[in-house]
């Protein structure tokens, strides 16, 4: 048993990628199978905090630290990764294949959810009112700029972690990495979704903008349809 958990999962092949090529490799299933998944989580179900006595308690941003925390630490740990591919022997390195066009298609959409967030413009509202003192702001009053980054930042970030997992298998598959490892990262994965599942029929996906100002209908960013998929408005 354990000598085929060890073996390479396709027999025909060897597994031998060289220093920079298997580091690289860990860096990137840190990034992106755990951190970010673990920054979408939070974002998605966590606005509500457990045990926040909503709506009497507003603007909990616990969620909000989780999930700028770890998505900059897989930034720092995806710039490692890239960094320790390019810096690989060319010996090692396979030619431009699937796994190069999906990894470079991966960090391009990072780099873009970076350069949303920091764009996205300002909060408002009462933590955090405007500098004449009014409630305006673009996530308060959800302005064009608001709203274009909400449907852009949340289906971008569902698209790139769809498209990592496909770019971490068809890089393990490259390196032919023992069965250890697919067992490992797919029973990781199946663990998420049924997270993601059980979450989700909790009714755990909040809207953002009544997790943080409530449910009062009065209220800009209230009196439209919550933003996402199968997002759902907070109960009293």
């Amino acid at each position: 048993m354990l000598e085929w958990l060890l073996s390479p999962v396709d027999p025909t092949r060897g597994h031998e990628v060289g220093v920079f090529l298997s580091w690289h490799a860990r860096m990137m299933v840190v990034a992106w199978a755990f951190l970010v998944p673990t920054g979408i989580l939070a974002a998605r179900f966590f606005k509500i905090w457990p045990g926040q006595d909503w709506p009497r308690q507003l603007d909990n941003r616990n969620w909000w630290v989780i999930h700028r925390s770890v998505q900059y630490a897989a930034a720092v740990v995806m710039v490692v990764g890239l960094g320790l591919v390019l810096l690989a022997p060319p010996s090692d390195v396979v030619l431009p294949g699937p796994h190069a066009l999906m990894g470079w298609t991966v960090l391009a959409l990072a780099a873009l959810q970076i350069a949303g967030g920091i764009l996205r413009g300002s909060k408002g509202g009462p933590t955090e009112p405007a500098p004449d003192g009014s409630l305006r702001g673009d996530h308060f009053d959800m302005t064009p700029r608001r709203l274009a980054f909400e449907y852009i930042h949340k289906t971008m970030g569902y698209l790139a972690f769809l498209l990592s997992v496909a770019t971490v298998l068809s890089g393990l598959w490259q390196a032919n990495g023992p069965v250890w490892m697919w067992i490992v990262l797919c029973g990781w994965w199946v663990c998420l979704m049924l997270a993601f599942v059980l979450l989700q029929k909790r009714g755990r996906a909040i809207d953002t903008y009544q997790a943080i100002w409530g449910n009062d209908p009065d209220l800009p960013g209230n009196q439209r349809r919550p933003i996402g998929w199968m997002i759902q408005i907070p109960k009293d």
